[in-house]
This record gives C-alpha cells, structure tokens and sequence, in this order.
C-alpha cells in the first residue's frame, strides 16, 4: 500500500524563464482588478464572478495573505518578469492529503492570453508540488473552455474523462473534462 508524506511548505516564491510566481500583498489589487478580475471575459468559466470594484479585490487578497500562514496553503501571483504588476494568478485551489493530490486552478488576463505565460506557471507550480512530496495533480475545465484544456495537455497532464454536469461556474451547471499527472509520469 502506498504511502506519501507531504513536506508542506507554502507558498514559496518561484521563479520561470518569463514569470515571478509569488505571493499576493495588498499592493497588487489594482493590477489584479484592472488585468483579470474585473473583467467578465475572463471570470465566464470560473466559480466567482467578475469583482465590482478594486475595494472587493483589495478584501479577496486580504483574506489570501492572512491565509499564506498555513503551511498548506499554495496561492501564487503571476508576474511578468520586467512588468511589476501581477497578470494571472495559479493555486492549489484543493488539497486531498491521503492521497496527495493538489487540484489547481489558474486564470490570466486577456492581454497574456496565448503567449505560452499559464503553461509555463503551471509547469513550475506542479514541479515544485512534486518536489514538496504531492505524487498527483490535477485539474479541470468547463468543456466549452478549451484553451484551459491546451493548458492541462501542454504540462503533460493525461485526460482523464468527462464528468456530465459535474461542475458549476459562471455558466451555470457544465460538463467538467478532467486532467492529472503524477509524479512518476514522463513529462
């Protein structure tokens, strides 16, 4: 029977080719609010909707950095390397301890859209859960959202199946594909 021991080590900076992966500070709502939270594009696939102002921003990342004191907590901030200001976030938006297993779940401004920055951040976070002990991650996209999808098969995630009416966005209740690694797998 197999056994993992995860060694939580939080949200700890993390560095790629093109981004800085940290974590969030009150400083950083303006940016967040202005490049993807406030906009109804982004939000259509996601489980919360578009924030109505900078001050809700300001209270959802409040509430993040109260939580980076947990050792469990995986939240990071993308920042483009030479911009200064956050463009998409990605976290462990799940943790199943017994079987070590990390769901994440990400999301980037449109202006970043396509350039390769959410498979690039992803690649790091999964790296780094392996690295920490986590043997699977996972994740999952409304099936009318596949470039999420691209994201998931380009970090070398296998598809796993489909679940009917498995999930609830801001569409209402949708078909969820789902994807996961381990950390054994060939990548």
């Amino acid at each position: 029977m197999h056994r993992f021991v995860i060694r939580h080590a939080g949200t700890q900076g993390i560095e790629s080719e093109r981004l800085i992966l940290r974590r969030y500070t009150l400083d950083d709502a303006p940016a967040m609010f202005r490049n993807w939270a406030g906009d109804p594009e982004v939000t259509k696939y996601l489980t919360w909707p578009p924030h109505g102002g900078v001050d809700v921003t300001r209270w959802v990342i409040g509430d993040w950095v109260k939580r980076y004191e947990q050792p469990d907590y995986y939240h990071w901030g993308l920042e483009l390397k030479g911009l200064g200001e956050v463009i998409g976030d990605i976290a462990a938006v799940r943790v199943i301890e017994p079987v070590a297993e990390a769901e994440l779940g990400w999301c980037m401004g449109r202006a970043w859209w396509g350039k390769g920055y959410m498979p690039e951040a992803a690649r790091a976070v999964v790296k780094y859960l392996f690295d920490t002990g986590f043997n699977r991650v996972c994740a999952s996209h409304d099936v009318d959202n596949p470039k999420s999808g691209r994201v998931m098969q380009k970090i070398g995630m296998t598809f796993e199946g489909i679940s009917r009416q498995g999930g609830l966005n801001n569409q209402g209740v949708v078909d969820m594909a789902h994807y996961a690694i381990l950390r054994g797998d060939p990548t």
